[in-house]
């Protein structure tokens, strides 16, 4: 029922907010990709993870979510993506419902934010085997940790991530309580695309991406 509300909250928000653009992914095709999002990955060095639309009757908000469905790798250092660049991301909100489904390295995973290209961008990420939120930056192929939250346990299921950036202050919600506030400095002060994000054998479903911008 909470998730309800919260998505139903979020649907709201975005109504109300000056531009927005979400990501349902309900009209796209199982097997392929929302128009304009590409796959790729930082730290690659073989065959890049597969993204495809599939259906869940479970999802938060209709049937389509985006998820991570094959790593094809067994890199631990690798981040894996998927992105668009249709979108011009410098401050304001993202939120995403996601759902980890399996990854023994690595679980979870989150949005990523003023992406320039596979090797700079900022990262909030959900993490259900360390039991944590952090947020990060990636520069030239460098993750660097801003900050992480104490021990989160949640049920399984469904989660909905929020990150807002406004200034240099980088403030991260799950289910619609803020867990974590940091300095984002800046490390990366242009405006870039926005996406998703999981390491290493992470897959983990998405839905109802939301990006509100001033």
């Amino acid at each position: 029922m909470r998730m309800m509300v919260l998505a139903m909250s979020l649907v709201t928000l975005a109504a109300q907010a000056g531009q927005v653009r979400t990501w349902d992914f309900d009209k796209v095709d199982e097997g392929a990709l929302p128009k304009g999002w590409k796959v790729e990955a930082t730290g690659q060095k073989t065959p890049t993870a597969r993204w495809q639309v599939v259906w869940d009757k479970h999802a938060p908000l209709g049937p389509g979510v985006l998820e991570l469905t094959a790593t094809n790798h067994t890199q631990r250092g690798v981040f894996n993506l998927c992105w668009t660049d249709t979108v011009t991301f410098d401050e304001g909100e993202i939120a995403v419902f996601l759902r980890a489904r399996s990854g023994k390295i690595d679980q979870g995973g989150g949005p990523i934010w003023r992406v320039r290209d596979r090797n700079n961008y900022y990262i909030a990420r959900y993490n259900p085997l360390e039991e944590n939120v952090a947020i990060y930056y990636v520069k030239d192929g460098r993750r660097i940790m801003l900050g992480y939250t104490g021990k989160l346990v949640l049920s399984d299921g469904w989660h909905i991530l929020k990150i807002s950036h406004k200034g240099s202050r980088i403030r991260a919600y799950i289910d619609g309580d803020m867990k974590l506030m940091v300095n984002g400095g800046a490390y990366l002060p242009h405006a870039g695309g926005v996406g998703l994000w999981t390491k290493a054998d992470a897959a983990t479903a998405f839905d109802c991406f939301t990006v509100i911008w001033d």
